[in-house]
């Protein structure tokens, strides 16, 4: 899988054992940062780069926490799957928060 290979290749670098969670909060922060001027861009193969790039952060740090990436994901999709809510400046807002 994808995300195995990610993993791989952070350790073969050592990001895993030398890194730090905030270093790669602060590169999250980066990627987060080009796909905000992908966006003003308009630029879709920017997009698709930085919205990989970010991808690629975060099944790090899932891994530095010791969590497995897809189970995240699929916590989080447990929690929004019957979440009632509704669209507010071009945010979905959920119900308790409205």
């Amino acid at each position: 899988m994808m995300e195995d290979l990610v993993v791989k290749w952070a350790d073969d670098r050592g990001i895993l054992s030398q890194g730090t969670i905030e270093g790669q909060l602060k590169k999250l922060q980066e990627e987060m940062d080009e796909l905000k001027e992908a966006y003003e861009k308009d630029d879709r193969t920017e997009y698709a780069d930085a919205i990989g790039d970010c991808a690629v952060v975060l099944i790090i740090l899932a891994e530095m926490y010791g969590l497995d990436y897809k189970d995240c994901l699929g916590a989080a999709y447990g929690e929004i799957v019957t979440r009632k809510g509704r669209m507010i400046d071009g945010v979905f807002v959920k119900e308790a928060e409205v």
